[in-house]
């Protein structure tokens, strides 16, 4: 049996699909996994049953991902399943700021008590033109699971569409249609487009991407939209470059003290993935993920662990270990297994930056004996008997 703990309401969609080896448990330090969107997770102890956290959503700044690792619990996200979401929003975005659309919503609630409203409409919407985004240039800068749907939807908008991803994945490659054009140099997308919207993740080397350089490439009047996170974009200096009138409208999906309700800035409440098929999309991924992992030892879409996937246990017995990533590790697995004459069967190990995972498949059961001298090898961080 298998304990869950919810640390913000999951769509019932994804709880669905627990079997009646899982039970809810409102205790977390009983629990298994967690399953998480928002809350914040920095301050909390996490006790030694914890073995998994599930993000249903991208984004992980509210989990302590080097917290977990050293502790071998294995932190999970679920990338692409809002990807639709954002994508429409995007287009709403690059839609609200080509045409003054709540200017003139504003204005028609202004004027709801005007008998004349029908007529004086005609003089007081060419205050609210606009243009259209039919014929622009559109740069997307990341090629993930939302760039791509952004960028094959902006052609079929008529858009000319530039994208930038220097990790382009293979499956994004495919994914990507052929009229969008696949820039090797991020300045051409500055230099050359009207819109340029932002899809990359949130690391040291990206953080402000988007800053006063960047900026002074761009031509004037661009459009910037920022719906993957705040601090990708250096705030100070494109308040700058909207006054100097390089950029004609910063649209962003995270509001905050230095940017809402300044001019040239149309904030959006966090809206990106709030729909109701984004909210299921997660939670069904990300209980998924949590049973292939709880189930089989899999790891799919970690963020603080290598991916490993040996498929369903066919074999005796699966144990799994969490360890740093060491050179003779794996020796030593071997010579316990030896010493306590337990054949392995199948085995791998996948390491990512100081971490890596090994999965042993064996020819019988696993002793207390071994997991108690494989719990004392150095670099050990956590072991977990799969079946």
């Amino acid at each position: 049996m298998f304990q869950y703990h919810c640390l913000n309401p999951i769509a019932g969609v994804g709880l669905d699909l627990f079997s009646q080896d899982y039970k809810k448990t409102d205790d977390i330090n009983q629990a298994q996994a967690v399953l998480v969107r928002s809350a914040s997770m920095h301050d909390m102890e996490l006790s030694k049953e914890l073995c998994a956290v599930a993000r249903a959503g991208a984004g992980v700044n509210n989990i302590p991902l080097e917290k977990c690792a050293e502790q071998g619990i294995v932190v999970f996200n679920t990338p692409g399943a809002n990807a639709n979401g954002v994508k429409e929003l995007v287009f709403a975005g690059m839609l609200l700021a080509s045409r003054d659309i709540t200017g003139g919503i504003h204005w028609v609630q202004e004027n709801k008590d005007n008998e004349n409203i029908s007529k004086d409409v005609e003089k007081a919407k060419k205050a609210f033109a606009g243009c259209e985004i039919s014929g622009k240039k559109l740069g997307v800068l990341g090629l993930g699971a939302i760039g791509v749907k952004v960028a094959n939807a902006a052609t079929h908008l008529g858009m000319e569409v530039y994208g930038y991803d220097p990790f382009i994945s293979v499956n994004a490659a495919w994914s990507l249609s052929r009229n969008v054009k696949h820039i090797s140099n991020v300045e051409d997308i500055y230099r050359e487009c009207d819109y340029i919207t932002i899809h990359v993740p949130l690391l040291e080397d990206t953080k402000k991407m988007l800053n006063k350089e960047a900026f002074a490439q761009m031509k004037d009047g661009v459009v910037v939209l920022n719906f993957a996170r705040d601090l990708l974009v250096d705030e100070v200096a494109i308040l700058d470059a909207i006054k100097e009138g390089k950029v004609k409208k910063y649209v962003s999906d995270f509001p905050n003290s230095a940017t809402a309700g300044k001019e040239g800035c149309i904030l959006i409440p966090h809206l990106g993935a709030s729909t109701e098929e984004s909210e299921d999309n997660c939670a069904v991924m990300a209980v998924q993920e949590v049973k292939d992992f709880l189930e089989n030892g899999n790891i799919r879409n970690s963020v603080n662990y290598p991916n490993c996937d040996m498929g369903i246990c066919s074999s005796a017995g699966r144990v799994a270990i969490l360890h740093k990533n060491v050179k003779g590790i794996i020796g030593k697995y071997t010579a316990v297994m030896a010493d306590n004459n337990i054949n392995i069967s199948d085995m791998t190990n996948k390491s990512r930056g100081n971490y890596a995972y090994s999965l042993l498949d064996i020819d019988s059961p696993v002793t207390e004996v071994a997991i108690e001298q494989l719990k004392k090898i150095d670099s050990v961080l956590k072991i977990r008997v799969v079946k």
